[in-house]
């Protein structure tokens, strides 16, 4: 008898145990495609920053090597500085966000990403003699200002507002979907002392 209500209980554990795990299943799956957007827009303001850092340290390199314009280099070396400043922002983490307070807005980090396009575009190499750079130069900087227009117009119309609203909804969703899991695991865990008892 014992047997067979220990079936019978694990058989309804098992029954009961499928259904919760389904719907957090369902859940995790269930994401917002307005962060969706948002982050992969991150990700290619990052990576354009990147391409800025990698075309001013270039620019750096040879203006020291040339010797002829040394203040260009020191100029470069600032670029280089102040986009990493906007990689790390797009990252969006807490720690840095909590020191610059300015760039959690979406106005402040697109006016920082405009300077940097501006810095990695400004000095141009009139000789000729750098062509490659120079292009490399112009794609950059160019890529660059248009994500700090984006972003300056999407924060005048309180986007990065509705974007910060969304992420305090996910991470409570996902703060219950957490809280329903361990919950699971300590009924399971309670069914399993009680099924041991009545053996």
């Amino acid at each position: 008898m014992s047997t067979n209500n220990g079936q019978v209980e694990e058989g309804g554990g098992s029954g009961r145990r499928t259904s919760p795990t389904s719907s957090n299943t369902r859940l995790r799956i269930k994401t917002d495609p307005f962060l969706v957007c948002c982050r992969c827009f991150s990700v290619v303001t990052a990576l354009t920053a990147v391409l800025c850092i990698v075309v001013n340290v270039f620019s750096a390199i040879e203006s020291f090597k040339d010797g002829s314009d040394v203040f260009d280099g020191i100029f470069r070396c600032y670029a280089v500085l102040v986009a990493i400043v906007v990689v790390v922002a797009e990252t969006e983490w807490a720690f840095f966000i909590k020191f610059w307070k300015v760039l959690e807005y979406w106005v402040g980090r697109g006016m920082l990403q405009v300077f940097v396009a501006v810095m990695t575009r400004a000095f141009p190499d009139d000789t000729g003699t750098r062509k490659t750079l120079v292009l490399l130069q112009n794609i950059a900087s160019y890529m660059l200002l248009a994500c700090g227009g984006v972003y300056i117009i999407s924060g005048i119309l309180c986007i990065g507002f509705l974007k910060r609203a969304r992420q305090k909804t996910e991470i409570s969703r996902e703060q219950a979907v957490k809280d329903l899991e361990e919950l699971e695991r300590r009924r399971e865990e309670l069914e399993h002392l009680l099924i041991e008892e009545r053996d």
